[in-house]
């Protein structure tokens, strides 16, 4: 009979009440500071980080192998027979190459899925896994449907300053400088590959929420879906956003979720976004 776990990583932005009601094991990812290393939602919060980000703009790294191994040994002793796991886009951290590594290192079968994405780019595809599982899917029926479902599931967000872009090696220093001079706004998504990549721009945070929103809005007139949005330091506008959204009929689900170092720490304060899963 099998028994299947799911597991993900911090960079989910899944709450400590999803996890528990879903069972959702969540490993976490570190913070890197000079003189101090945190783990991700247990030493430090994201609210934490976004307000030292004047002070440090600090390294995220994957979570650490000891935990990741401490993790697999408790669900073997606990019985599991399988175990999927959803971690941070590769374009982001090592964590995925990592659980693929360790994978052949314990008797249950461990499947490393890519998100190409973070926060609820992966939440959603966690929560569809453990969804799945409760309600006694095969195995493979439920790996095949996460592929099906990850093609339904993108997150476009808009970065309010520049300024941790260019520090993170994105953009350059004249580029940084300029856009910050016009008031520009970069909105931002992840390709096909996982990789954080320039959507459009736009001048101002107005023209960028309504440049977020077009495609977003287009797509929940004509079919279902579930939306999260997501923000660092931005909690008016978030809900705000939240409002404007729920004059939709089509959305089943819509929530607001603080974001993580993993994405915050490329972004800066004042990261808005919006994460939208096509429903059938």
């Amino acid at each position: 009979m099998q028994k299947i776990a799911v597991v993900t990583d911090s960079s989910a932005d899944l709450s400590i009440e999803f996890a528990r009601k879903f069972n959702i094991h969540v490993v976490p990812l570190r913070v890197i500071y000079q003189h101090g290393e945190y783990r991700d939602g247990i030493d430090i919060t994201p609210e934490d980080v976004v307000e030292r980000l004047d002070q440090e703009i600090p390294t995220t790294s994957m979570p650490s192998p000891e935990d990741m191994a401490r993790l697999f040994q408790q669900l073997e002793q606990d019985g599991f027979t399988h175990c999927i796991v959803i971690p941070v886009s590769p374009s982001l951290s090592g964590t995925y190459n990592t659980f693929r590594l360790m994978a052949d290192d314990y008797s249950m079968k461990i499947d490393v899925i890519d998100s190409k994405g973070v926060s609820w780019i992966i939440g959603f595809l966690v929560l569809e896994a453990a969804k799945l599982v409760q309600e006694n899917r095969h195995y493979q029926d439920i790996l095949n449907r996460l592929e099906e479902v990850k093609e339904r599931i993108k997150g476009i967000f808009i970065v309010d300053s520049l300024e941790y872009l260019q520090k993170g090696g994105r953009i350059g220093k004249v580029a940084a400088a300029l856009g910050s001079m016009l008031n520009i706004k970069p909105i931002i998504t992840f390709d096909q590959e996982g990789k954080l990549t320039p959507l459009t721009m736009a001048r101002g945070k107005k023209q960028a929420l309504k440049k977020m929103l077009e495609p977003i809005t287009e797509q929940i007139k004509q079919a279902k879906a579930s939306i999260a949005i997501v923000h660092s330091k931005a909690e008016q506008e978030a809900e705000a956003l939240k409002k404007q959204l729920q004059e939709y009929e089509n959305i089943l689900h819509l929530h607001i979720s603080s974001i993580g170092p993993a994405l915050s720490v490329h972004a800066g304060p004042g990261l808005l976004g919006i994460v939208i899963k096509g429903e059938e």
